[in-house]
C-alpha cells in the first residue's frame, strides 16, 4: 500500500502457484472499497500468441482491459474509445493513449494491476513496457498513479528479442522506472496455522496435536500445497467431511498420497519451477518419486 500511496510503479514476482493472481484480485477489491482509487486488474496473457505482432497484441490487451473495467468498475469509458484509439494511434501508442484519456476522465486516481506480464514475448512485450514508461511522467492526472507488473520473473531479468530492431532488449532498459521489485514468498509456520485455524473457526472441526507440524513437513509453506492438502483432507475425504471428527496426522498423510496418486498437474509444474536447493523442492520431488518427504 505504501508504494501505491507514493504513486510508484513496481514489480511483483514469484514462482507459479504462489498466489500472485489471488493477491492482485484481493488488492483490487480492497483499493476499490476504500473509495480513494479506481483500480483494475488485467491479465495480458491473452496477447501471448501475438508474439511480434504488436497491433494484434494490443488489440487483445485493450479488449481485456475494457472488459475488466466494465465488469469490476462498472466503467464503460475504455469500452467506448479503445477501438478508435487503436485504429488512429496504432499498437505502439494505443495503450498509452487509452490510459491517458481514461485517467483524465476519471474522478479518482487510477491504479493498474498487470498480471502475467512475462507471458508476452518479443516486440509486444517491448511495446507495452515502453508505453508504460512513456506515460509515467504524466501521472497522476494524465496516467495511472501506480502500476504493478506481476509475473514469474523480475522485469530486469528479461532479455527480449526484437524482430524489428534485430537486437536483444533488456527489461531493465525498457522499464527503468520501477521503484522496487517485490518477491512473494511462501507461508511461514504461523501463517499456515492461522489459515487452518480459519477452517476450525468456521466449522468447529479440530485438528489433532501434531497435524499442523505434519502439514508443514509436507509443504514447507508452499501456498498451493498448503491449500491443496487442506482441501483434500477437509472437503474430499469422506472422514474429513464429518465435522464432528478431528483431522488426524494419518488423514493428512493419506491426503498427501491422494495428491500424488492423482499426479496433480501443479506438482509437476512446481518441481520444474522451484530451485534445486529450495525447501519446497526437497519436499515435492520425493513426494512424486514415492519417497518419504518428511525424513
Amino acid at each position: 500500500m505504501t508504494l501505491i500511496e507514493q504513486q510508484k510503479y513496481f514489480v511483483l514476482h514469484a514462482p507459479r502457484q504462489v498466489g500472485k493472481t489471488s493477491y492482485l484480485l484481493a488488492l483490487m477489491d480492497y483499493l476499490n472499497q476504500t473509495g480513494t482509487y479506481h483500480c483494475v486488474y488485467v491479465n495480458v496473457e491473452v496477447a501471448q500468441t501475438a508474439r511480434e505482432d504488436v497491433n494484434r497484441g494490443m488489440r487483445a490487451i485493450l479488449s481485456e482491459l475494457r472488459s475488466m473495467a466494465r465488469d469490476y468498475l462498472d466503467d464503460p469509458f475504455v469500452d467506448g474509445i479503445w477501438l478508435e484509439v487503436l485504429e488512429t494511434s496504432g499498437g505502439d501508442a494505443a495503450l498509452s493513449e487509452v490510459l491517458t484519456r481514461w485517467a483524465q476522465a476519471s474522478d479518482k486516481p487510477l491504479v493498474l494491476l498487470i498480471d502475467e506480464i512475462d507471458a508476452l514475448v518479443g516486440d509486444t512485450l517491448i511495446s507495452i513496457l515502453r508505453q508504460l514508461r512513456t506515460g509515467y511522467a504524466k501521472r497522476p492526472i494524465r496516467f495511472p498513479i501506480s502500476i504493478v507488473l506481476c509475473g514469474v520473473r523480475d522485469v530486469r531479468d528479461y532479455r527480449i528479442h526484437s524482430n524489428r530492431e534485430q537486437a536483444i532488449i533488456t527489461g531493465g532498459s525498457a522499464f527503468n522506472i520501477k521503484a522496487e521489485s517485490l518477491c512473494m514468498g511462501g507461508f511461514n509456520r504461523q501463517e499456515v496455522e492461522r489459515l487452518y485455524q480459519q477452517h476450525t473457526d468456521e466449522t468447529a472441526q479440530l485438528f489433532d496435536r501434531g497435524v499442523l507440524e505434519a502439514v508443514w513437513e509436507c509443504t514447507h509453506g508452499q501456498p498451493w500445497l498448503v491449500n491443496a492438502l487442506g482441501y483434500e483432507v477437509c472437503f474430499r475425504m469422506t472422514t474429513g467431511r464429518d465435522r464432528t471428527l478431528p483431522i488426524t496426522i494419518d488423514m493428512i498423510l493419506e491426503a498427501k498420497e491422494q495428491l500424488i496418486v492423482r499426479r496433480e498437474t501443479h506438482l509437476d509444474q512446481l518441481v520444474g519451477q522451484t530451485p534445486r536447493r529450495s525447501p519446497s523442492r526437497r519436499v515435492i520431488h520425493p513426494m512424486l518419486q514415492g519417497e518419504d518427504s518428511t525424513t
